[in-house]
């Protein structure tokens, strides 16, 4: 069976861009990123903010592979990056302290990928 890439091209353009800083860096992170993007559709990551709350030290980057859901409180001040983010989500980080933002923000943040936690 052939593997497919996602159909997405904003998401198809961030893998090609995560592989590229991973290569030049040498950065593990962005490659296990962008392999993590590369999932099926079925098989997508979604994380609550209650599980970001649990994970999650105060002052950390987290990496969500998938998109952000708004189930649960968060009481860290944390900056969250990922794919995309329900709007209960995006409000609850913003309020707690932290900031909601996407993947590729967090690569020009972060090229060297120091301090930031994947989550599934």
């Amino acid at each position: 069976m052939k593997r497919t890439l996602p159909t997405n091209p904003k998401t198809r353009r961030l893998i090609r861009l995560l592989r590229r800083a991973s290569r030049s860096s040498n950065v593990g992170v962005w490659r296990d990123l962008s392999e993590l993007l590369s999932v099926p559709t079925r098989k997508k990551i979604s994380v609550n903010v209650s599980k970001i709350d649990k994970f999650a030290k105060e002052g950390e980057f987290i990496a969500v592979p998938g998109k952000v859901l708004g189930f649960g409180n968060i009481t860290k001040k944390v900056d969250v990056a990922a794919l995309s983010f329900s709007p209960s989500a995006r409000q609850k980080i913003t309020s707690a302290g932290g900031r909601a933002i996407t993947l590729e923000v967090l690569l020009n943040l972060n090229p060297r990928g120091r301090g930031v936690k994947i989550l599934r």
